[in-house]
């Protein structure tokens, strides 16, 4: 089932791709040089497709980045919370097994007849 959902909504996007690279395969110049928009060397001129699907590309990588970085903090106390826990299970299993051998110890010997 997960499969077909992915399929549902991959191949349409995929499609969808297709098509927007064929309508908007002509080039654009892109200048990186805010002073002088003449200069050769900041510039580049590549189809309009390229550069629109590069510009989300990156930008899902720098929100991908800047939420990884915003939840730094949150992450190392689930870290530490789990590692707290850890150690209480251990130290509850260690305080059970003494309980019971406690238990055990002081329980009379029912399977002697008394005579």
């Amino acid at each position: 089932m997960r499969k077909f959902l992915t399929g549902l909504i991959v191949i349409p996007l995929g499609v969808l791709f297709i098509v927007f690279a064929f309508a908007n395969r002509h080039p654009v110049t892109v200048t990186f040089d805010p002073f002088d928009a003449n200069d050769r060397m900041a510039t580049i001129t590549l189809p309009l497709f390229i550069l629109i699907i590069a510009v989300a590309i990156f930008g899902v990588v720098a929100g991908s980045v800047a939420t990884r970085f915003g939840q730094r903090r949150w992450r190392q106390k689930v870290r530490q919370y789990e590692a707290d826990a850890r150690e209480a299970r251990m130290e509850l299993a260690d305080l059970r097994s003494r309980w019971e051998s406690r238990e055990t110890a002081r329980l009379p010997d029912l399977t002697r007849r008394a005579g």
